[in-house]
C-alpha cells in the first residue's frame, strides 16, 4: 500500500514523538473557583488552591452566585486569597439585584482588600428561567458595569464572551456588538464560556477580529468530571455537546477513576489543538477540584514553579 506524501508526513509527525512531547510550556493558565458553602467544601477549595498555586497561574477568580447570592462568601474567599497567598486574585462582580451605590461599596471593599482584578458580568437572575431585569438604580448590563468600575478604581477587568452566542442575545451579531461595548468601556480581556470543539473557538476568534475587536480572548476550558451535570449546564448556556463526547463517557457513571482519565485526555487534546492554533492563555473552570486541571496543565508543559 502506498500513501500520498501529506499522509506520510502526518504519520511521521504522529509516530516520531509522544503526543504532548513538543509542548513547550510557554503558556499562561488561570483557574476559576466558587465560594464554599460548608466547612468541608472550604477544605476542598483550599486544598485545590494549594495544589494549583505552584503552577503560577496568571490569576485565580472566584465566582458570584445568581442574583448576588454569594456576595459575602465571594468577598471573603477572594480577600483571603489576596491576603494569604501570592496568587493574583480576581473577584466576579455582577449587577443583578444591586444598585450602583451598592456595587460601588463592594468594589471599594475589594480595592481596600488589595484586589486589583474584577471579572465584570451582567449576572444571572436569582431564579433560573426568569428574564434579567436591571435594578431601578443599577447598571443595565456588563458594559455599564465596566464603565462604572473603571471610573471608581483602575481595576484590571475581564468580561465574558460567548462563542456560541449568549442565550439571551437576540442574534449572534448583537452578542458580538455587546462584547465590543464591554471592551470599549474599559475591559482588558474577555474569557469565553466553555466549549468542546476547537473549531468553535477559532470561528469565534475570526468573527471577533472581523468586528474590529483586538483585545485578548481567552478560551474557557471545562474538564468534564460529571457528564450529566455538564449536559445540564450546557443546555442553560447554549453550549453544544458533541455526540461523540456522550459516547466516550457512556458506561462510566460508576467508574470515577476511568471517567477522570477520559476527561483529562479530552480537555488536554482540546487545549493542544487550540495551542496549535496560536492560543497561549487558558482559563480552567475547576469546580474546586484540582486533579483534572493539574493533569491537563502537566500535559501542556506547565510545571510547578
Amino acid at each position: 500500500m502506498t500513501f500520498p506524501f501529506p499522509s506520510v508526513e502526518e504519520a511521521r509527525r504522529v509516530l516520531d514523538a509522544p503526543l504532548y512531547a513538543d509542548m513547550a510550556g510557554d503558556l499562561n493558565v488561570s483557574f476559576e473557583f466558587f465560594p464554599p458553602k460548608t466547612e468541608k467544601m472550604e477544605e476542598q477549595l483550599w486544598s485545590a488552591i494549594g495544589t494549583l498555586a505552584p503552577l503560577a497561574p496568571k490569576f485565580v477568580s472566584v465566582t458570584y452566585g445568581a442574583g448576588g447570592s454569594t456576595r459575602e462568601r465571594t468577598h471573603n474567599t477572594v480577600a483571603r486569597i489576596a491576603k494569604e497567598t501570592p496568587l493574583p486574585a480576581a473577584a466576579h462582580l455582577t449587577c443583578v439585584a444591586a444598585s450602583k451605590a451598592e456595587i460601588g461599596e463592594v468594589a471599594d471593599a475589594y480595592w481596600e482588600a488589595g484586589v486589583r482584578h474584577i471579572v465584570a458580568l451582567r449576572g444571572d437572575p436569582p431564579q433560573a428561567g426568569c428574564k434579567f431585569e436591571p435594578h431601578p438604580q443599577g447598571y443595565k448590563g456588563a458594559a455599564e458595569l465596566v464603565e462604572g468600575l473603571v471610573k471608581r478604581h483602575p481595576f484590571e477587568i475581564s468580561v465574558a464572551a460567548y462563542p456560541e452566542t449568549h442565550p439571551d442575545a437576540s442574534s449572534a451579531q448583537s452578542d458580538i456588538d455587546n462584547l465590543k461595548r464591554k471592551l470599549d468601556a474599559g475591559a482588558t480581556r474577555a474569557i469565553t464560556q466553555f466549549f468542546f470543539e476547537p473549531e468553535t473557538f477559532f470561528r469565534f476568534r475570526d468573527t471577533v477580529a472581523a468586528a474590529g475587536i483586538d483585545a485578548e480572548i481567552i478560551p474557557g476550558i471545562m474538564p468534564v468530571s460529571n457528564f450529566a451535570a455538564v449536559q445540564r449546564m450546557s443546555a442553560m448556556c447554549n453550549t453544544a455537546v458533541p455526540e461523540w463526547m456522550g459516547k466516550l463517557f457512556e458506561g462510566l457513571d460508576d467508574l470515577p477513576a476511568a471517567r477522570q482519565l477520559v476527561s483529562a485526555t479530552l480537555a488536554a487534546e482540546l487545549c493542544r489543538k487550540l495551542y496549535a492554533g496560536g492560543v497561549r492563555d487558558f482559563h480552567f473552570y475547576t469546580l474546586n477540584r484540582a486533579e483534572l486541571s493539574y493533569a491537563i496543565c502537566h500535559l501542556l508543559g506547565v510545571r510547578a514553579a
